[in-house]
């Protein structure tokens, strides 16, 4: 077995020697056009620099406080199946990284055999028995000179990079996803202890009116009016109690649960949130913004490809080695000079493939132009992302604060016909459109309320928070 150590021993150097060549590009990260500030922030904001800060740095749970959201988050992120899906995936690139890397290493197998063989006398042969048999050792290897394997496994890692990034992806997607579910179900919930509230103030109205009425006070058609704004106020709570339901159900699927109730935490008017959001340097977004690492590491991967394709138009020089021993008796089969060996090489160059070659290399330098493309484009939607959220947030708070202001004088304006109304200065017709403008008013500013908090998830999961663990 010296001669095989030997013989290995110089395959060894050879793998050494073979090492310092890949055809193709070496990635370089494309060019991008990275605007100095966000379009939407603060205008207190644009006056000076961009301060480093960013909403997108801080942990979900620094964002969301409500103790009962970041319970439905952490569950939503053990148990959703689509996060479970992306880390499926990543173990079947890890394994595919795996298969591509074996590729660069040579093939060594091993066998034994033993035949015993009898023949009876005949005609033309007497009768005779033979015995063989044999133990080696065998080797196959494509050297990898022009880097072909090592060009593959940079793609396979890249693309098993890619894939964890697209898991990180998922869960930021889905920390949005359960926020925005879940405030909008507070939404909802405070939409009808509303119309509760008034069902239940507007039935006693009605029977103050009815009195009024059976003693001659005031007419029918105020009962009649009275009993509209009954109506009016009745019939949002099945709706909304329908819509509840359902949102429950949306977010356990989130949850990766079967539909059912949800736990509730914190009111919709107390969920704390700044009036104005660091938004941080626009460079910063390249690196911690999932989906533009994941961009990137499949650019990374279709940029290695252009080498594998390259690698075709070079020689493949293979290698091949055989080393044992043979004996006509199992006995000596270690013994006396029962040693084979055997070393060969060959080179195959391509001559003519009819443009096969020519067309893959043209096809990886296509695809990797149109993954640069994919990356820049990335990029754009990202700052878009974040400057839509951005000015969507400013503005739906000052909607809000409008909307407050219009609450209030509805309310009022409802306190002061209703008094009107019993001191005999007004008509049923003037409490009935100013209840109904109240009414509208208060599920308006819950909107309101729920708009300003759905933009902030929108500004924190663009600015590419959620993911960090």
């Amino acid at each position: 077995m010296t001669k095989l150590t030997a013989l290995l021993a110089g395959l060894s150097l050879t793998l050494l020697l073979s090492t310092g060549c890949a055809v193709g590009p070496n990635y370089k990260r494309p060019s991008t056009d990275v605007p100095g500030m966000y379009r939407g922030a603060a205008p207190q904001d644009t006056a000076q620099p961009a301060a480093p800060e960013s909403l997108g740095d801080q942990k979900w749970w620094e964002v969301f406080q409500d103790k009962q959201l970041q319970d439905l988050i952490r569950t939503a992120l053990q148990q959703n199946y689509d996060v479970r899906i992306a880390a499926t995936r990543i173990l079947e690139a890890r394994a595919q990284l795996g298969i591509t890397r074996a590729d660069q290493w040579p093939t060594i197998s091993g066998g034994a055999s033993a035949v015993n063989e009898g023949n009876p006398r005949t005609k033309f042969f007497p009768e005779y028995q033979t015995s063989a048999s044999q133990v080696d050792l065998s080797l196959a290897w494509e050297l990898d000179f022009w880097g072909k394997y090592r060009r593959a496994t940079e793609s396979a890692r890249a693309t098993l990079l890619a894939t964890q990034w697209a898991r990180e992806a998922v869960k930021s997607t889905l920390v949005r996803d359960v926020a925005t579910a879940y405030f909008q179900l507070r939404s909802l919930d405070l939409q009808l202890e509303i119309s509760r509230r008034t069902l239940k103030s507007r039935e006693d109205s009605l029977q103050l009116t009815q009195k009024l009425a059976n003693g001659g006070d005031t007419s029918m058609l105020d009962v009649r009016q009275a009993e509209q704004l009954v109506s009016t106020a009745a019939e949002t709570i099945p709706d909304l109690e329908r819509q509840i339901e359902q949102q429950e159900n949306f977010l356990s699927t989130l949850l990766g649960n079967n539909p059912g109730p949800i736990a509730r935490g914190m009111k919709l008017t107390e969920q704390p949130h700044a009036p104005d959001v660091p938004a941080g340097l626009p460079s910063s977004l390249l690196e911690r913004r999932p989906d533009i690492r994941e961009a990137e590491e499949q650019l990374i991967a279709a940029n290695a490809q252009i080498g594998v394709a390259k690698a075709a138009y070079f020689p493949q020089i293979n290698l091949t080695a055989d080393a044992g021993y043979q004996s006509s008796a199992l006995t000596s089969l270690f013994t006396g000079p029962a040693g084979l060996w055997s070393f060969g090489g060959s080179l195959v160059q391509p001559i003519f493939t009819g443009g096969r070659i020519r067309s893959g290399v043209r096809f990886s330098e296509a695809r990797q132009q149109e993954l640069v493309l994919t990356y820049q484009q990335t990029i754009q939607q990202a700052f878009r992302g974040v400057s839509d959220a951005l000015v969507e947030y400013h503005k739906d708070r000052e909607f809000r604060e409008y909307q407050q202001q219009l609450a209030f004088s509805a309310q009022d304006a409802a306190q002061l016909s209703e008094m009107r109304y019993r001191g005999g200065a007004a008509s049923y017709l003037e409490v009935l459109t100013n209840e109904t403008n109240y009414f509208n008013a208060e599920l308006g500013l819950a909107q309101a309320q729920v708009n300003e908090l759905v933009a902030l998830v929108q500004i924190y999961q663009n600015l590419g928070g959620g993911w960090q663990q």
